[in-house]
């Protein structure tokens, strides 16, 4: 897991069990993102709640959120 400490003194991840960020002090966990299929049997990724934008074209499920950490880790974290 990759922490960003911002100069305001709060903290970014995307989140996973392998820390567990309570020690950090007081967290706030957020959606990112929406991950879900398309009408044409693909998968997107909206992005909208970090300000992010829509991708789309996934053939499945875990290559739209290798797609998402992949987006998160080089646009917001």
């Amino acid at each position: 897991m990759e922490v960003r400490c911002l100069p305001d003194g709060t903290a970014r991840a995307i989140y996973d069990e392998t820390v567990d960020l309570r020690r950090l002090g007081t967290i706030t966990i957020a959606r990112a993102s929406f991950v879900e299929p398309a009408a044409d049997d693909t998968w997107g990724v909206d992005l909208s709640p970090v300000a992010g934008p829509r991708l789309s074209g996934f053939s499945c499920r875990s290559q739209a959120l290798a797609g998402e950490a992949d987006w998160l880790m080089r646009h917001w974290l």
